[in-house]
C-alpha cells in the first residue's frame, strides 16, 4: 500500500509539473548555476546586462566550436607510432631458396622444340630483316600457329618521319591490321600484339624499346600455354630436385641436408626448397648472432642445363620470411650469384598496426570479402596472395580459365592456346586495366602484425684460385661419387644467412587521441571559456528536463482545452437544471392522467370536508407528487 500511495503521489507530481513559467526557470537558472556569465546577467543593471549577455553567448559559442573541432579529432581516429628496441632469442626466419631457372632444359626440350624453332627464325629476322637472309629452306617448315595469335612487330624508325612496322614472318611492310603499332620506339624496338581470335581488329598491344625485352616477354608468354597443359607432377619431375641441388648445409653447428627443407612448387621458379618453414616441425631459434651461428649453404644452379630463352638470369632466387608464409620471391626475392660467397647478415623489425576504426587492417585474413587461393598450401594471410588471389579471379570470371602463375581452385583449368585460343588478349587487357587492378586494391588489407627482414648483403668471389681444384673435387666426388670434377665456378654459390645482432625493432601504433584526452580537453575549453564544470552541465541539462516538462503539460492543458471547445460546439445550450428536470418529469404525470390513468390518491373517494388537491403547489412542491408516502406525510 506505501508502494501504491507512492506511485499516485508521483503522478500527482508529474501532472503538477515543475510548478513553474519558463521566465520563472529561467531566472531560477540564472541565479543558481556555477556558470558565472549568467548570474552577472540577471544581477547588473541595464548596460551591464547586455554586456555580459553579449559575453556569454559569444564564449558559449567558442566552446562549442572547439568541442566539435576536438570532437571531429577524436573521430578521426589518428594513430602515433613509437619505436622501442628490444633484446631477446629470435626464432631463425624461413629461407627459401631457388634456381632462376625453373626446369632443366633437358627435360623440357621435346615440349619447347617448336617454340625455339620459331623463336630462333624470329631473330634471324630480326638480325637480317632482308628477304632472302633466313635460315636455310631445306629445314622443316615453321608452325605458324602460335605466331599468328601473338605476333612480335618490328618496327623500323631509322626514318623518324615514316617509321615502317615489319611483321617478322611477312616480306612486305605491314600497314594497319592486327600489327600497327603506336608510339615513337627506336630502330631495334619491338610491339607483342594479343588478339581475341586470329583475323580480329580486336587487340592489344605491348611495346618494348628493345627487341631483347620483346621476345623474352613472348617467349615466356607462350612457353606458359604449353607448359600448362603438362600435370604438376611432371613439372616437378622436369625440376631441379633438392638432392642435385643442395650440395651441403650447416646451421649453427648441427650439420643438415636436403632432407630439412621442406619443398615447393613455385610458378616462377619451379622447384623451391624452405628451410625452416614451421610446418612439421617447431621453428629453430637462433642461440647467438653472427655468422658462426646461422646458416650456411652450398648450391648448385647447373648452368649449363638452362633454358636459353626463358631464363636471362643466371644464379639462386632466395628470400627469408616468417614461418608458415608463402614466399613471393618475385616481388621480395634477391638475386645470388653464381660463383661467390653471399653474406646476408638480418635485421628484424616488428611492425604492430592498431585494427578497425584506427586503420584497415586485417588479422587473419577473415574479413577479406577475396578468396585465399593460397590457403592450399595451409600458409598465413598476405597482402600479396590476396592480390594475386583477386586477380586470378577476375581471370577465371572474364576469360574463362586461370593463368599459370597463380594457383587454380578445383574445377577450373590453365589458360592456353588450344582451349582458350584468345587467352592471352584477355590476359593482357585484363592486367593492363586500372579499373580491375583497383578493385583489388581496395579489397585486399595488410596485415595488422607482421615481420620484416631487413638484410645487409656482401659478395666476394668463390672459391678463390687457389682453392677451386680441391673444393671442386670434394663437392663432385660427394654428390656424384666420382673422382672427376664436374662442377664449376659458373654453377656454384655458397650462402651465409645469419642474425647480426639480436636486438629488435619494434614500431608499434598507438591512438592519438583517446577517451580520456577528448573529456579532458573538453572540460578544459569549458572551463577556460565559462569557468564551469561537470555539474555546471548537470544544471544545465536539468532546465532542459523542466522546460520540456512544462512544455509537455501545456500542450496536455491546451488539448484538453480544443477537447472541451469542441464539445461545447457540438452542444450550444446549456446542459438542464435538477428543477427543469422534475418538471419535465411532473408534465410527464400529467400526461398519463389524461390518457385515463388515474393516480393512486384518486383510487379512493375523498374525505367529506377534505379541500381539493392543489395542482398548483405540486408543481412548486416537486416531493408531493412521488406515491402515497409523501401523501401520508403532507396529511
Amino acid at each position: 500500500m506505501n508502494l501504491k500511495k507512492y506511485f499516485i503521489r508521483a503522478l500527482h507530481r508529474l501532472q503538477k509539473g515543475p510548478g513553474y513559467t519558463y521566465k520563472e526557470l529561467l531566472v531560477w537558472y540564472c541565479d543558481n548555476t556555477n556558470t558565472h556569465g549568467p548570474k552577472r546577467i540577471i544581477k547588473e543593471g541595464p548596460k551591464k546586462k547586455f554586456i555580459w549577455f553579449f559575453l556569454t553567448l559569444l564564449f558559449a559559442s567558442l566552446v562549442f566550436w572547439q568541442w566539435g573541432i576536438l570532437i571531429n579529432t577524436y573521430l578521426s581516429y589518428n594513430v602515433t607510432s613509437s619505436l622501442s628496441i628490444g633484446f631477446k632469442t629470435m626464432k631463425f626466419p624461413a629461407v627459401t631458396v631457388c634456381n632462376a631457372n625453373p626446369f632443366k632444359y633437358s627435360e623440357v626440350k621435346h615440349l619447347l622444340k617448336e617454340l625455339d624453332r620459331l623463336i630462333e627464325a624470329a631473330l634471324e629476322r630480326i638480325l637480317q630483316p632482308t628477304p632472302g637472309n633466313g635460315s636455310d629452306s631445306s629445314s622443316p617448315p615453321l608452325d605458324l600457329g602460335l605466331w599468328h595469335q601473338i605476333p612480335l612487330v618490328l618496327i623500323d624508325e631509322h626514318d623518324k618521319d615514316n617509321p615502317v612496322i615489319l611483321d617478322i614472318f611477312e616480306s612486305n611492310p605491314a600497314a594497319g591490321g592486327n600489327e600497327t603499332a603506336a608510339g615513337n620506339q627506336t630502330a631495334a624496338g619491338g610491339n607483342e600484339t594479343a588478339c581475341s581470335h586470329q583475323g580480329s581488329g580486336n587487340c592489344t598491344y605491348r611495346n618494348f624499346t628493345s627487341a631483347a625485352q620483346a621476345v623474352t616477354e613472348w617467349y615466356i608468354l607462350q612457353s606458359t600455354s604449353i607448359l600448362s597443359r603438362v600435370p604438376l607432377q611432371e613439372r616437378i619431375r622436369m625440376g631441379y630436385q633438392a638432392e642435385d641441388m643442395i650440395l651441403a648445409c650447416l646451421y649453427g653447428a648441427e650439420p643438415c641436408n636436403y632432407k630439412n627443407f621442406t619443398q615447393i612448387y613455385h610458378p616462377d621458379h619451379g622447384n623451391c626448397y624452405i628451410f625452416n618453414w614451421g610446418m612439421d616441425e617447431e621453428a629453430l631459434n637462433s642461440s647467438n648472432p653472427g655468422a658462426e651461428f646461422g646458416l650456411k649453404l652450398i648450391l648448385d644452379i647447373s648452368q649449363q642445363d638452362y633454358i636459353p630463352y626463358l631464363s636471362s638470369a643466371a644464379g639462386a632466387r632466395l628470400m627469408l620470411h616468417q614461418q608458415k608464409s608463402f614466399p613471393f620471391l618475385k616481388d621480395q626475392g634477391i638475386y645470388a650469384m653464381a660463383g661467390t660467397e653471399t653474406s646476408i647478415g638480418v635485421l628484424v623489425d616488428e611492425l604492430e598496426r592498431m585494427g578497425y576504426p584506427y586503420s584497415d587492417c586485417t588479422m587473419n585474413g577473415s574479413d577479406v570479402p577475396v578468396k585465399n587461393l593460397y590457403s592450399q598450401y595451409n600458409t598465413s594471410y598476405s597482402i600479396q596472395a590476396c592480390l594475386r588471389s583477386c586477380f586470378q579471379n577476375h581471370m577465371m570470371e572474364i576469360c574463362g580459365c586461370g593463368h599459370y602463375m597463380f594457383p587454380l581452385p578445383e574445377g577450373v583449368n590453365y589458360c592456353n592456346n588450344e582451349d582458350n585460343p584468345g587467352w592471352a588478349y584477355c590476359y593482357s587487357s585484363l592486367r593492363s586495366s586500372i579499373r580491375h587492378r583497383q578493385i583489388c586494391i581496395d579489397s585486399c588489407k595488410e596485415t595488422c602484425n607482421d615481420t620484416q627482414y631487413k638484410m645487409t648483403i656482401s659478395m666476394a668471389d668463390w672459391p678463390s684460385e687457389a682453392s677451386e681444384d680441391w673444393i671442386f673435387h670434394i663437392l663432385s666426388y660427394e654428390r656424384d661419387m666420382s673422382t672427376n670434377v664436374t662442377l664449376d665456378r659458373n654453377g656454384i654459390i655458397k650462402l651465409n644467412i645469419y642474425f647480426q645482432e639480436y636486438n629488435y625493432r619494434t614500431i608499434s601504433e598507438s591512438a592519438a587521441t583517446t577517451i580520456v584526452w577528448l573529456l579532458s580537453s573538453l572540460g578544459g575549453q569549458f572551463g577556460f571559456w565559462m569557468g564551469g564544470s561537470v555539474l555546471c552541465l548537470i544544471e544545465f541539462g536539468e532546465i532542459i528536463i523542466d522546460s520540456l516538462w512544462i512544455t509537455v503539460i501545456n500542450v496536455i492543458g491546451w488539448c484538453k482545452g480544443l477537447k472541451q471547445k469542441r464539445a461545447q460546439a457540438r452542444y450550444p445550450d446549456a446542459p438542464p437544471t435538477v428543477s427543469e428536470l422534475v418538471e419535465a418529469h411532473t408534465n410527464l404525470g400529467f400526461q398519463h392522467e389524461d390518457a385515463g390513468a388515474l393516480p393512486r390518491d384518486e383510487a379512493l373517494p375523498p374525505e367529506p370536508g377534505t379541500p381539493p388537491p392543489n395542482y398548483d403547489s405540486l408543481r412548486v412542491q416537486p416531493l408531493d407528487v412521488l406515491g402515497p408516502d409523501s401523501d401520508a406525510e403532507s396529511e
